[in-house]
């Protein structure tokens, strides 16, 4: 069977990993890389580092608006699908390299499997709800990470080709940790220790076009009482530089901005923080797995298990929320966590379905 993956952004490199691992010991993979995330540190350097195979095609759409975006990638994807003839495409997440991809496929009906289908924030003024909901409903296999998504999907009405296979960032963690922990060195170049630093990212649409949601996450930044490692993703760069932050944030002594780092290296920043601030629905995630304290800078969020089991809370982004939430989480015993996100092995069982599906 001949399968076309497509990938766009960092999250995606880190999901087809373990997937494409397993896929390609049964099957033929056609890896399609949008160019949405198209920087050394947010793309290349995961391809490299996780092993997976160069993109068979690299369609370089870049940035812009969501519209321009996702028409470009729609356009690019449908031209390799014509050329490629896939049995079958696989999607990840809920970008719009997601939904671009998904589109094209069902304009030339070619089944869609949707891998972290079912997951809903309530929220459709953002981008990735939108994206994941569309997705899911011209889907024919959807992969669900939780049993709280396949819930999701059978009250809108999805039950044919729902299945529940676990995370596949469990999967991705599983079998870099070790290797993370062995190769990485980003503790000593940043001259941080364990425990003893608070580990921040921000990158969703939701606060950093927003202004005065932007302002609040750096002044609750400049007011903790711990260090603060903040890998600056691209858009968050330019936004607090157009915002004029930046500067205040650099001159802050307790306030570390470093470029955005690589899956290894992000894998031993999270292990190691005392607490993580994040709006990264993936982040929330590792930081659960690898129990550690999550606080998120959302009013929502599609991963509910995290804050259900007491170890993320939703602060929006008020700083008083924000630091009163760090106190509350360095002073409370937190539960024993369960196993939410599956076994470790929701690819081999992914591809297994695909393959009783499709042979």
């Amino acid at each position: 069977m001949k399968i076309a993956t497509i990938v766009g952004a960092r999250p995606q490199f880190i999901k087809a990993a373990p997937v494409s691992r397993e896929l390609r010991k049964h099957h033929q993979e056609i890896i399609i890389h949008t160019g949405q995330h198209y920087d050394y540190n947010m793309s290349a350097v995961f391809f490299e580092e996780m092993d997976i195979p160069r993109p068979d095609y690299n369609l370089g759409v870049g940035s812009g608006n969501h519209g321009w975006q996702t028409g470009r990638m729609l356009e690019g994807v449908e031209e390799v699908l014509l050329k490629e003839s896939p049995d079958l495409v696989l999607v990840y997440g809920d970008t719009n390299s997601t939904l671009a991809g998904a589109l094209a496929a069902s304009k030339m009906h070619i089944p869609v499997a949707h891998v972290e289908a079912g997951l809903r924030s309530y929220n459709k003024r953002m981008p990735e709800e939108q994206n994941r909901v569309l997705t899911d409903h011209i889907s024919s296999l959807l992969f669900c990470p939780t049993e709280t998504a396949v819930q999701n999907l059978h009250r809108e009405g999805i039950t044919t080709g729902v299945y529940l296979v676990g995370d596949v960032m469990y999967d991705a963690l599983v079998y870099n940790l070790a290797i993370a922990r062995e190769k990485s060195d980003i503790l000593e170049r940043l001259q941080m220790f364990p425990g003893e630093y608070v580990l921040a990212t921000v990158h969703r649409a939701e606060n950093t076009d927003d202004l005065a949601n932007l302002q609040n996450i750096v002044e609750a930044l400049t007011r903790i009482d711990s260090p603060v490692v903040f890998p600056l993703h691209p858009r968050t760069k330019a936004r607090l530089i157009e915002a004029d932050l930046l500067n205040f944030l650099e001159v802050n002594d307790c306030v570390l901005l470093i470029p955005p780092v690589s899956y290894l290296d992000m894998l031993v920043l999270v292990s190691n923080a005392e607490v993580v601030l994040t709006d990264s629905g993936g982040v929330q995630k590792e930081a659960y797995i690898l129990g550690v304290p999550c606080i998120t800078l959302r009013e929502e969020t599609e991963w509910v298990e995290t804050v259900a089991a007491g170890w993320n809370i939703l602060t929006g982004t008020r700083p008083e929320k924000i630091l009163s939430a760090i106190m509350r989480m360095r002073s409370t015993d937190l539960p024993e966590r369960k196993p939410v996100f599956g076994d470790g092995q929701a690819s081999m069982k992914i591809i297994s379905i695909l393959s009783r599906n499709f042979e």
